[in-house]
């Protein structure tokens, strides 16, 4: 299997995984909005702990994904910031790797 295509898979899980559990949580609160969402995300030191390492990898993926995009000439590069907070970091972070991939296989084969 292509890495590529490891990484499509990737994205397809990051979807699948997270918004499993978002479901699950808005179909069991009775508060069901983005504010409590966030809120009871931060309800103990563990969750907070998530949030801050969570905070770190999506800057990070932003840097990589800013630089990596505008040297690789790639195209709608930055609908995947908005995805990442609409979705999941863990569908758009595979998502681009697949995307860069892409790119790099198409720029070796006019090499």
């Amino acid at each position: 299997m292509k890495i590529k295509y490891f990484f499509l898979l990737l994205a397809i899980l990051g979807v699948i995984y997270t918004w499993y559990f978002n479901i699950q949580y808005f179909q069991s609160v009775e508060n069901a909005t983005f504010t409590s969402f966030m809120n009871d995300a931060q309800i103990n030191f563990a969750g907070k702990s998530f949030g801050a390492d969570l905070t770190v990898v999506v800057f990070t993926f932003f840097v990589f994904l800013v630089t990596e995009s505008l040297r690789l000439k790639i195209k709608f590069w930055w609908v995947l910031i908005p995805l990442t907070f609409l979705v999941a970091v863990a569908f758009t972070f595979p998502l681009f790797l697949y995307f860069r991939q892409r790119k790099l296989e198409e720029l070796n084969q006019s090499n």
